[in-house]
């Protein structure tokens, strides 16, 4: 089923579990997430970049929007770090059910001018929002980009953004970065400003650069509000170190013959961040006749054994 992003994440922060956002750069990511959600009964949110809405473009969206239409499982189709209200625009289009507004560059005032003239946008036509508070890093290797000095979220002004803009959900900045950290760097989350945070404002919370980060802090950050944690670079690194390795000792160049065991690789990853995230099982909670059904409890697959 499609849903918007407010009504997956009210029931995540009810519930304190989070759900994983995974950047979808083709079709084969996509089967990685939609499948692997289905085999653990887990909600997904599937995130596109707008520089891989350009890639993939307009035209791919009926295929994913048909696709998880029909799950079982509750699905969210979100652009991720729209830059403009043209962006916003396109996605809304598409049938993207959310879409983010990334003003976070931009001096406080302009930042919470644009969030605010998106929100109205998207909640004319049911459509969710976030906003973005503050920097995320950049590790240097991912293609989302960020800056090399973190501005952490200042939580007063988080309260003043979130009340003057209407956004549904708010991404933090508490020193996350995208892509994947160097080994000589060990990463250290700000969970003082994430709790305090949590205590002024009531809707639910998000963790852009969620890959590399340390697990107990990232299970932590979902008791203090964080309902909605963003994957990209460990899947995708996971998926290409898995096909660089078919490459380099056959001859093969068959999709069909390729691809799967990539997917596989990827599917592992996802699996693993969905078990840390806890939303393993969680689909009951969102019955297509809003009825409330028991958890059932999901293992690993005999797939990653």
């Amino acid at each position: 089923m499609l849903i918007t992003m407010k009504e997956l994440l009210t029931v995540a922060k009810e519930n304190k579990f989070a759900v994983g956002a995974f950047n979808v750069a083709d079709s084969s990511f996509l089967r990685a997430v939609v499948e692997e959600a289905e085999n653990l009964d887990s909600p997904a949110i599937i995130a596109i970049h707008p520089t891989e809405l350009e890639f993939l473009t307009e035209e791919f969206f009926s295929y994913v929007r048909h696709r998880v239409y029909k799950s079982n499982v509750p699905f969210v189709l979100h652009l991720d770090h729209g830059g403009s209200i043209k962006d916003i625009m396109q996605a809304i289009r598409c049938g993207f059910t959310s879409v983010m507004i990334d003003g976070s560059l931009l001096p406080y005032e302009e930042n919470v001018e644009l969030s605010k003239k998106a929100a109205e946008i998207a909640h004319a036509v049911g459509v969710s929002i976030e906003g973005e508070l503050g920097t995320i890093g950049s590790t240097g290797n991912s293609a989302e980009g960020g800056v090399s000095k973190v501005t952490y979220t200042d939580p007063s002004q988080a309260r003043d953004f979130v009340t003057r803009t209407g956004v549904d959900t708010l991404a933090v900045a508490i020193g996350t970065a995208h892509g994947i950290y160097p080994k000589d760097i060990k990463p250290e989350l700000q969970m003082g400003i994430l709790e305090e945070i949590s205590h002024l404002v009531d809707i639910p919370l998000v963790l852009h650069g969620g890959s590399s980060n340390p697990d107990n802090e990232v299970a932590q950050s979902i008791q203090f509000g964080v309902s909605k944690i963003n994957i990209s670079s460990d899947m995708k690194y996971a998926y290409f170190a898995k096909a660089r390795e078919i490459l380099s000792t056959t001859e093969y160049w068959d999709p069909n013959v390729i691809y799967p065991e990539c997917i596989i690789e990827a599917r592992k990853v996802i699996n693993y961040k969905m078990n840390l995230f806890n939303s393993v099982g969680k689909s009951g909670l969102y019955d297509r006749e809003g009825k409330k059904q028991p958890i059932q409890e999901k293992v690993t697959s005999d797939l990653y054994q």
